[in-house]
């Protein structure tokens, strides 16, 4: 079994309080990264937020990831970029990014799509919406035997994302998960009482 870790996915506001809500929640218990995800907002201006989380990261060895932009990965020398189907392609972010970037891509419930983001190249490859999600739209829904059926064929990691919570996450560590992206169940209450409840849960496990 190997040991599934915690993988921090912003709320789209992070402005105001949010730079100490990171370092508390990162202090709470072991995170391996944090994805800054922004919408609507210029790259200059998704810059300036970045900085100061980018900074509280780097403080704590937490890989900072970008969602979507390629570019403002490069721009702000971000660890790694995290991949939708429409984002550009693996390749393409090596080739900016460079060797040493981890570099993520979203295969919703397709062994498909995480087959080619595998041959491609890809650092790991996420996988759900496993439960309902109010985070963002979500139209494909995936089992945990997804993550066991990747976990025998491919060396590659798989996170595991959408509507998870310490209560239901369980299944998706047993089947198999080697990370789990949490942003809800951790930003929508107390996230220092959030990230130890799913360390209570991934320690039992």
């Amino acid at each position: 079994m190997t040991d599934c870790q915690l993988y921090l996915i912003s709320p789209l506001d992070v402005g105001g309080a949010f730079p100490e809500r990171l370092a508390r929640a990162l202090d709470a218990g072991p995170v391996a990264a944090f994805q800054f995800r922004v919408k609507d907002i210029d790259e200059h201006e998704a810059a300036r937020l970045a900085a100061p989380l980018q900074a509280i990261c780097a403080a704590r060895e937490v890989a900072f990831i970008v969602n979507d932009s390629i570019s403002l990965a490069k721009r702000i020398k971000a660890d790694g970029v995290h991949l939708g189907q429409d984002d550009g392609t693996v390749e393409e972010a090596r080739q900016r990014l460079g060797r040493d970037a981890q570099i993520g891509v979203t295969c919703h419930n397709s062994r498909h799509l995480a087959m080619e983001a595998g041959e491609a190249g890809a650092d790991y490859v996420a996988f759900g919406a496993f439960f309902p999600t109010t985070t963002k739209q979500t139209e494909h829904r995936a089992e945990p035997d997804l993550l066991s059926w990747w976990q025998e064929l491919m060396e590659i990691p798989c996170v595991a994302i959408g509507g998870i919570t310490p209560e239901n996450c369980a299944p998706l560590v047993e089947a198999g998960a080697d990370f789990l992206a949490v942003s809800g169940a951790v930003w929508n209450g107390d996230e220092v009482e959030a990230v130890k409840a799913f360390h209570r849960v991934l320690g039992a496990a």
